[in-house]
Protein backbone atom coordinates (compact mmCIF):
# COMPACT_ATOMS: atom_id res chain seq x y z
CA UNK A 1 0.00 0.00 0.00
CA UNK A 2 1.21 3.70 -0.88
CA UNK A 3 2.18 6.04 1.97
CA UNK A 4 2.56 9.44 2.07
CA UNK A 5 4.44 12.03 4.77
CA UNK A 6 2.10 14.53 6.05
CA UNK A 7 3.05 16.60 8.95
CA UNK A 8 1.45 14.60 11.55
CA UNK A 9 3.10 11.52 9.94
CA UNK A 10 3.11 8.25 8.03
CA UNK A 11 -0.62 8.03 6.02
CA UNK A 12 -1.57 4.86 4.11
CA UNK A 13 -3.55 5.13 0.89
CA UNK A 14 -5.14 3.25 -1.74
CA UNK A 15 -5.30 4.49 -5.58
CA UNK A 16 -6.96 2.83 -8.26
CA UNK A 17 -5.65 5.03 -10.65
CA UNK A 18 -7.11 5.78 -14.06
CA UNK A 19 -8.01 9.45 -15.85
CA UNK A 20 -11.29 9.63 -14.67
CA UNK A 21 -12.59 12.48 -11.96
CA UNK A 22 -11.18 11.96 -8.40
CA UNK A 23 -13.17 10.60 -5.96
CA UNK A 24 -11.47 11.05 -2.15
CA UNK A 25 -12.97 8.63 0.17
CA UNK A 26 -13.09 9.53 4.21
CA UNK A 27 -13.75 6.90 6.69
CA UNK A 28 -14.86 7.29 10.38
CA UNK A 29 -13.72 6.31 13.58
CA UNK A 30 -11.76 2.87 13.99
CA UNK A 31 -12.08 1.61 10.48
CA UNK A 32 -10.44 2.55 7.28
CA UNK A 33 -11.03 2.88 3.82
CA UNK A 34 -12.05 -1.10 3.01
CA UNK A 35 -15.47 0.31 4.49
CA UNK A 36 -15.84 1.94 0.57
CA UNK A 37 -14.64 -1.32 -1.05
CA UNK A 38 -18.02 -2.35 -2.41
CA UNK A 39 -18.91 1.09 -3.35
CA UNK A 40 -15.79 1.61 -4.90
CA UNK A 41 -15.67 -1.50 -7.23
CA UNK A 42 -19.08 -0.11 -8.43
CA UNK A 43 -17.29 2.90 -9.34
CA UNK A 44 -13.97 2.53 -10.41
CA UNK A 45 -14.21 1.44 -13.92
CA UNK A 46 -14.81 5.62 -14.39
CA UNK A 47 -13.68 6.87 -10.90
CA UNK A 48 -10.06 7.40 -9.83
CA UNK A 49 -10.82 6.16 -6.01
CA UNK A 50 -8.28 7.27 -3.31
CA UNK A 51 -8.82 6.03 0.24
CA UNK A 52 -6.12 7.54 2.63
CA UNK A 53 -6.31 5.66 6.30
CA UNK A 54 -7.02 8.94 8.49
CA UNK A 55 -5.18 8.25 12.13
CA UNK A 56 -8.95 7.70 13.57
CA UNK A 57 -7.80 4.68 15.44
CA UNK A 58 -8.03 2.31 12.54
CA UNK A 59 -4.02 3.29 10.76
CA UNK A 60 -1.05 1.02 11.10
CA UNK A 61 1.52 3.54 11.72
CA UNK A 62 1.55 5.74 14.94
CA UNK A 63 1.52 9.39 14.07
CA UNK A 64 4.35 11.41 15.89
CA UNK A 65 4.08 11.74 19.25
CA UNK A 66 3.61 15.35 19.31
CA UNK A 67 1.09 15.68 16.75
CA UNK A 68 -1.98 17.57 16.69
CA UNK A 69 -4.59 14.74 15.88
CA UNK A 70 -8.08 17.12 17.01
CA UNK A 71 -10.54 17.37 15.14
CA UNK A 72 -9.67 21.06 13.80
CA UNK A 73 -6.04 19.31 12.65
CA UNK A 74 -7.17 16.54 11.14
CA UNK A 75 -10.45 18.70 9.11
CA UNK A 76 -7.45 20.61 7.72
CA UNK A 77 -5.31 17.42 7.14
CA UNK A 78 -7.52 16.73 3.95
CA UNK A 79 -6.29 19.88 2.85
CA UNK A 80 -2.90 19.12 3.30
CA UNK A 81 -3.15 15.37 1.86
CA UNK A 82 -4.69 16.71 -1.27
CA UNK A 83 -1.96 19.27 -1.67
CA UNK A 84 0.50 16.56 -0.87
CA UNK A 85 -0.53 14.20 -3.99
CA UNK A 86 -1.33 17.27 -6.00
CA UNK A 87 -5.29 15.94 -6.38
CA UNK A 88 -7.16 18.86 -7.60
CA UNK A 89 -11.06 18.77 -9.02
CA UNK A 90 -11.73 16.52 -6.39
CA UNK A 91 -14.88 15.18 -4.98
CA UNK A 92 -14.61 14.36 -1.44
CA UNK A 93 -16.86 11.53 -0.12
CA UNK A 94 -17.52 11.02 3.67
CA UNK A 95 -18.82 8.50 6.19
CA UNK A 96 -19.36 8.74 10.00
CA UNK A 97 -16.66 10.81 10.55
CA UNK A 98 -17.20 14.79 9.99
CA UNK A 99 -13.83 15.87 9.05
CA UNK A 100 -14.76 17.50 5.49
CA UNK A 101 -17.27 20.04 7.18
CA UNK A 102 -14.29 20.99 8.96
CA UNK A 103 -11.91 21.70 6.22
CA UNK A 104 -14.76 23.73 4.67
CA UNK A 105 -15.17 26.08 7.80
CA UNK A 106 -11.80 26.61 8.10
CA UNK A 107 -11.25 27.83 3.92
CA UNK A 108 -9.36 24.57 2.78
CA UNK A 109 -11.77 23.55 -0.34
CA UNK A 110 -10.28 25.53 -3.52
CA UNK A 111 -8.79 21.64 -4.06
CA UNK A 112 -12.69 20.37 -4.42
CA UNK A 113 -15.16 20.23 -7.44
CA UNK A 114 -18.05 18.20 -5.28
CA UNK A 115 -18.86 16.83 -1.88
CA UNK A 116 -20.92 14.01 -0.43
CA UNK A 117 -21.87 13.47 2.97
CA UNK A 118 -23.15 9.99 3.78
CA UNK A 119 -24.55 9.95 7.41
CA UNK A 120 -22.26 11.47 9.05
CA UNK A 121 -21.43 13.56 12.21
CA UNK A 122 -22.78 16.97 11.43
CA UNK A 123 -23.90 20.29 14.07
CA UNK A 124 -22.82 19.48 17.37
CA UNK A 125 -23.20 15.81 16.89
CA UNK A 126 -19.22 15.08 17.74
CA UNK A 127 -19.43 12.66 18.86
CA UNK A 128 -22.75 11.10 19.03
CA UNK A 129 -24.38 10.65 21.85
CA UNK A 130 -24.17 6.16 21.83
CA UNK A 131 -20.40 6.85 20.79
CA UNK A 132 -19.49 9.11 23.95
CA UNK A 133 -18.49 6.37 25.97
CA UNK A 134 -15.39 6.12 24.37
CA UNK A 135 -14.65 9.73 25.30
CA UNK A 136 -14.78 8.66 28.82
CA UNK A 137 -12.70 5.84 28.19
CA UNK A 138 -10.56 8.13 26.76
CA UNK A 139 -9.81 10.13 29.85
CA UNK A 140 -9.14 6.65 32.13
CA UNK A 141 -5.70 5.32 32.36
CA UNK A 142 -6.30 2.04 30.43
CA UNK A 143 -9.63 2.44 29.44
CA UNK A 144 -9.21 2.14 25.91
CA UNK A 145 -7.13 -0.96 25.84
CA UNK A 146 -9.81 -2.61 27.94
CA UNK A 147 -12.71 -1.08 25.67
CA UNK A 148 -10.74 -2.86 22.36
CA UNK A 149 -10.00 -5.77 24.29
CA UNK A 150 -14.16 -5.94 24.92
CA UNK A 151 -14.76 -5.71 21.26
CA UNK A 152 -13.16 -8.96 20.23
CA UNK A 153 -15.95 -10.46 21.44
CA UNK A 154 -18.93 -10.57 19.00
CA UNK A 155 -21.92 -9.74 21.35
CA UNK A 156 -20.16 -6.42 22.41
CA UNK A 157 -19.60 -5.44 18.63
CA UNK A 158 -23.06 -5.67 18.11
CA UNK A 159 -24.43 -4.41 21.24
CA UNK A 160 -27.06 -1.91 20.68
CA UNK A 161 -25.59 1.02 21.17
CA UNK A 162 -22.36 0.71 20.28
CA UNK A 163 -21.38 -0.75 16.76
CA UNK A 164 -24.52 -2.90 16.68
CA UNK A 165 -26.41 0.69 15.57
CA UNK A 166 -23.41 1.49 13.24
CA UNK A 167 -24.70 -1.06 10.60
CA UNK A 168 -27.94 -3.16 10.54
CA UNK A 169 -25.99 -5.87 9.09
CA UNK A 170 -23.11 -7.40 10.77
CA UNK A 171 -19.71 -5.83 8.88
CA UNK A 172 -17.59 -9.29 8.05
CA UNK A 173 -15.37 -10.28 10.71
CA UNK A 174 -12.28 -10.42 9.33
CA UNK A 175 -13.35 -6.53 7.77
CA UNK A 176 -13.79 -5.44 11.50
CA UNK A 177 -10.18 -7.70 12.40
CA UNK A 178 -8.61 -5.50 10.37
CA UNK A 179 -10.32 -2.15 11.64
CA UNK A 180 -10.04 -2.87 15.13
CA UNK A 181 -6.49 -4.74 15.31
CA UNK A 182 -4.18 -1.38 15.52
CA UNK A 183 -5.74 0.12 18.44
CA UNK A 184 -6.11 -3.65 20.03
CA UNK A 185 -2.48 -4.16 20.25
CA UNK A 186 -0.79 -0.78 19.88
CA UNK A 187 -0.26 1.41 22.56
CA UNK A 188 1.00 4.08 20.09
CA UNK A 189 -2.54 3.67 18.10
CA UNK A 190 -4.50 4.43 21.21
CA UNK A 191 -2.68 7.52 22.53
CA UNK A 192 -3.43 8.58 18.78
CA UNK A 193 -7.14 7.81 19.04
CA UNK A 194 -7.52 9.55 22.35
CA UNK A 195 -6.01 12.39 21.30
CA UNK A 196 -8.30 12.57 18.85
CA UNK A 197 -11.75 12.04 20.82
CA UNK A 198 -10.99 14.23 23.56
CA UNK A 199 -10.27 17.13 21.32
CA UNK A 200 -13.73 18.30 20.68
CA UNK A 201 -14.79 21.75 21.07
CA UNK A 202 -17.28 23.10 22.53
CA UNK A 203 -20.82 23.07 21.26
CA UNK A 204 -21.38 27.26 20.14
CA UNK A 205 -17.64 26.73 18.66
CA UNK A 206 -19.08 23.26 16.56
CA UNK A 207 -22.04 24.97 15.63
CA UNK A 208 -20.47 28.13 14.35
CA UNK A 209 -18.22 26.24 12.25
CA UNK A 210 -21.45 24.13 11.15
CA UNK A 211 -22.78 27.70 9.88
CA UNK A 212 -19.84 28.43 7.84
CA UNK A 213 -20.64 25.49 5.33
CA UNK A 214 -23.01 28.05 3.60
CA UNK A 215 -20.27 29.00 1.96
CA UNK A 216 -19.46 26.31 -0.15
CA UNK A 217 -20.77 26.59 -3.70
CA UNK A 218 -20.23 24.33 -5.12
CA UNK A 219 -22.46 20.95 -5.93
CA UNK A 220 -23.25 18.52 -2.72
CA UNK A 221 -24.76 15.34 -2.36
CA UNK A 222 -26.39 14.39 0.95
CA UNK A 223 -27.06 11.13 1.86
CA UNK A 224 -28.59 9.90 5.03
CA UNK A 225 -30.22 6.57 6.74
CA UNK A 226 -34.00 6.90 7.46
CA UNK A 227 -33.20 4.76 10.44
CA UNK A 228 -29.91 6.25 11.49
CA UNK A 229 -29.54 5.62 15.16
CA UNK A 230 -26.16 7.34 15.55
CA UNK A 231 -26.76 10.62 13.19
CA UNK A 232 -30.15 12.00 13.77
CA UNK A 233 -32.31 11.90 11.09
CA UNK A 234 -33.10 15.76 10.86
CA UNK A 235 -29.64 16.20 10.08
CA UNK A 236 -29.79 15.46 6.48
CA UNK A 237 -32.03 17.46 5.50
CA UNK A 238 -30.37 20.53 8.00
CA UNK A 239 -27.14 20.01 5.52
CA UNK A 240 -29.25 20.01 2.73
CA UNK A 241 -30.78 23.25 3.39
CA UNK A 242 -27.55 24.71 4.78
CA UNK A 243 -25.33 24.11 1.51
CA UNK A 244 -26.20 25.97 -1.35
CA UNK A 245 -26.26 23.67 -4.17
CA UNK A 246 -27.26 20.64 -2.53
CA UNK A 247 -30.07 17.62 -3.01
CA UNK A 248 -30.57 15.03 -0.17
CA UNK A 249 -31.36 11.36 -1.17
CA UNK A 250 -33.03 9.20 1.94
CA UNK A 251 -32.04 5.27 1.94
CA UNK A 252 -33.78 2.55 3.69
CA UNK A 253 -32.62 -0.14 5.56
CA UNK A 254 -29.70 1.13 6.97
CA UNK A 255 -27.98 2.29 9.73
CA UNK A 256 -24.73 5.18 9.65
CA UNK A 257 -22.82 2.59 7.56
CA UNK A 258 -24.89 2.95 4.18
CA UNK A 259 -21.54 2.03 2.34
CA UNK A 260 -21.94 -1.41 4.46
CA UNK A 261 -25.64 -1.38 4.30
CA UNK A 262 -27.50 -0.57 1.10
CA UNK A 263 -23.87 -0.02 -1.00
CA UNK A 264 -25.71 -0.51 -4.12
CA UNK A 265 -27.98 2.50 -3.71
CA UNK A 266 -25.57 4.82 -2.45
CA UNK A 267 -23.36 3.87 -5.33
CA UNK A 268 -26.51 4.47 -7.73
CA UNK A 269 -26.92 7.71 -6.27
CA UNK A 270 -23.29 8.92 -6.15
CA UNK A 271 -22.48 8.18 -9.85
CA UNK A 272 -26.46 9.88 -10.60
CA UNK A 273 -24.95 12.84 -9.31
CA UNK A 274 -21.11 12.92 -10.88
CA UNK A 275 -22.62 12.47 -13.93
CA UNK A 276 -25.19 15.71 -14.05
CA UNK A 277 -23.02 17.83 -11.50
CA UNK A 278 -19.61 19.43 -13.33
CA UNK A 279 -17.61 22.13 -10.94
CA UNK A 280 -18.45 24.82 -13.73
CA UNK A 281 -22.69 23.87 -13.59
CA UNK A 282 -24.69 24.22 -10.68
CA UNK A 283 -27.26 21.65 -9.90
CA UNK A 284 -30.89 22.46 -10.27
CA UNK A 285 -31.62 23.21 -6.18
CA UNK A 286 -34.76 20.74 -6.14
CA UNK A 287 -38.00 21.87 -4.02
CA UNK A 288 -37.20 20.85 -0.33
CA UNK A 289 -41.05 19.82 -0.39
CA UNK A 290 -40.52 17.22 -2.74
CA UNK A 291 -37.39 15.31 -1.09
Amino acid sequence: MPTVELSVGTIDYQDTGGDGPILVFLHGLIMDGSVWRHVVSELRSDYRCVLPTWPLGGHRHPMLPDADLSLHALGLLIGEFLERLDLRAVTLVQNDWGGAQVLIAHGGSERMARLVLTACEAFDNYPPRPARPIVLAAKIPGGLALMMQAHRLRMVRRAPGGWGWMSKRPVPTAVMETWFHPATTNKSIRRDLAKYVTSVPARQVLLEWAARGATFQKPVLVVWAREDRMMPSDHGRRLAQLYPDAQLVEIDDSYTLIPEDQPAQLGTAMRDFLSRTHPSAPVQRADPAAR
